[in-house]
């Protein structure tokens, strides 16, 4: 069966073909990642803009590049939930017209369900039962996944999720957006034990998450230092050349020198090892308490080196299975929806022409 896939739900506007839920016969990707820079986050108009003006040639190149026509095409995917509504909305229209000119079924598929089926691709052999975490820019969940189309969430993040935080690390650290490989590369040559941040722990919810307050404490550490760089005599020289100038106001640049008053390779280092630190002691100790011999972990923060390290060799400690896509299916794609569309498929999911999109919406369905 063929499976024409397609994904807006933030800034990637992507298409594949694939077969039977496993093998991809293309994938076409357009990143905008360098148009948001500029604004240190994604902006939701410029995203829905820029989706409307690629989708149509990616699906061209998505048919072309898997050596198929048209009319091979059975069914097509579409994320229509969560994400940005406005960038939903623009794979949702474009899905719905075009599997009614095609004749074929429409499939929707939860954005999440996604991510943990890029699994599917990169380990064929893989089957649920399993247990897996999806940390992603805007979700961070633990879910016990009992089929395909059955999956359960035990934990989840009650703020911000953890490819937020990255994000927003890295910015206040001035490395831009997107933050993620940016900080990750940064904290090779760091200090992960030099700067004592938070470990949240949820009383009562022992698989939930929070990530807000450890963002919180690198913009503080960070704030802090630019305070400090300012020297008293520095401060007299300003106020004599700009007499008028307000006591807030600051010289042009002088935030940026300051933050190199701090180590910024081990704040990384640090950050990233609370977040692992938030992340795997939890999922392990739910895979254990579920009974689960296999653990996959998926999204986008899934690519974090210090991540898959220490859940490489917590996994192994105990001698469970772990699966972690390649870089490629970890970040937002078509394919892993393509994937999820098949058995989504199969348990007899379809969608009219009155699909909405959704913002928000529970994996579980």
């Amino acid at each position: 069966m063929i499976i024409f896939a397609i994904e807006t739900s933030c800034d990637e506007t992507a298409a594949a073909v694939v077969r039977d839920g496993r093998e991809v016969l293309s994938s076409e990707l357009f990143s905008q990642a360098d148009m948001h820079a500029m604004y240190g986050g994604v902006v939701p108009e410029i995203a829905s803009r820029n989706h409307v003006g690629h989708i149509g040639r990616l699906a061209e190149m998505a048919v072309k590049n898997a050596g198929i026509a048209k009319n091979d095409i059975d069914a097509v995917a579409v994320t229509y939930a969560p994400g940005l509504i406005g960038a939903l909305l623009v794979g949702v229209n474009f899905a719905k017209g075009l599997a009614m000119a095609l004749g074929v079924p429409l499939v929707p598929v939860h954005h999440i369900r996604g991510h943990i089926a890029a699994n599917y691709i990169a380990y064929p052999d893989l089957e649920p039962p399993f247990l897996c975490t999806v940390v992603s820019g805007g979700n961070s969940i633990i879910a016990d996944v009992r089929g395909y189309t059955d999956i359960c969430i035990i934990g989840r993040s009650r703020d911000d999720a953890a490819g937020e935080c990255f994000d927003k690390a890295a910015r206040v650290l001035g490395l831009g957006y997107p933050g993620g490989p940016a900080l990750d590369k940064l904290a090779q040559g760091g200090n992960d034990s030099l700067f004592a941040l938070p470990r949240p722990v949820i009383d009562g919810a022992p698989y939930d998450m929070s990530f807000s307050g450890l963002k919180t404490s690198v913009v503080n550490i960070v704030h802090n230092a630019e305070q400090r760089g300012e020297t008293q005599s520095d401060k007299a020289l300003t106020d004599k050349a700009s007499p008028n100038k307000a006591p807030q106001d600051k010289e042009p640049g002088k935030a940026s020198r300051n933050i190199e008053l701090i180590d910024k390779a081990s704040l990384a280092a640090s950050f990233s090892a609370a977040v692992s630190d938030i992340l795997v002691p939890r999922v392990m100790a739910a895979a254990a308490e579920f009974d689960r011999e296999k653990i996959a972990i998926a999204g986008g923060v899934a690519a974090n080196s210090r991540i898959r390290a220490d859940f490489l060799r917590t996994a192994e400690a105990a001698g469970r299975t772990l699966f972690i896509p390649p870089l490629n299916l970890c970040g937002d794609n078509a394919a892993m929806i393509g994937c999820q569309g098949y058995y989504e498929y199969l348990a007899g999911a379809r969608a009219g022409m009155d699909l909405n999109a959704y913002a928000t919406m529970d994996v579980s369905g």
